[in-house]
């Protein structure tokens, strides 16, 4: 139900995106996913891979802090308004959505990770309202 996201938390600079790309292109990690937020000074790389814990520890191994969290990724019917009537669904079970961002789409379906406050929570309203979530092997097979 849960799939893995690493979170690479990167120096604002000229280059650095591309050094933790370099490790990952190295180390035959496939990216399936990916969010870059920025501040001033820092940028926070969050990514959907192919096999999270060896990248983690790769990016480790190369200077970068990384940490590993439990992100859902849900399938959702492509057409207006269906992820609102979902984000309604959360908002009515008291949970906030920490942030999201889109996977992909193919044909009649999209794919979005989503982080909610209380993943056991959104664990349970997805299963009232049938909402497909998949695991980090099944995002590897899309």
């Amino acid at each position: 139900m849960f799939a893995k996201q690493l979170s690479v938390f990167i120096e604002n600079r000229q280059g650095r995106l591309c050094e933790v790309l370099g490790v990952l292109k190295e180390n035959n990690i496939n990216i399936l996913s990916l969010s870059l937020a920025d501040t001033t000074e820092y940028g926070l790389l969050r990514l959907i891979v192919n096999n999270p814990s060896y990248a983690k520890e790769k990016l480790t191994e190369s200077g970068f802090s990384t940490m590993l969290t439990d992100v859902f990724v849900i399938k959702i019917e492509h057409k207006a308004g269906s992820l609102q009537q979902l984000l309604d669904k959360l908002s009515d079970a008291g949970i906030n959505v920490e942030y999201m961002y889109g996977l992909s789409i193919d044909g009649e379906k999209a794919y979005v990770v989503l982080k909610a406050s209380d993943g056991e929570l959104a664990k349970a309203v997805f299963k009232k309202e049938n909402v497909i979530t998949l695991t980090s092997e099944e995002i590897s097979k899309i």
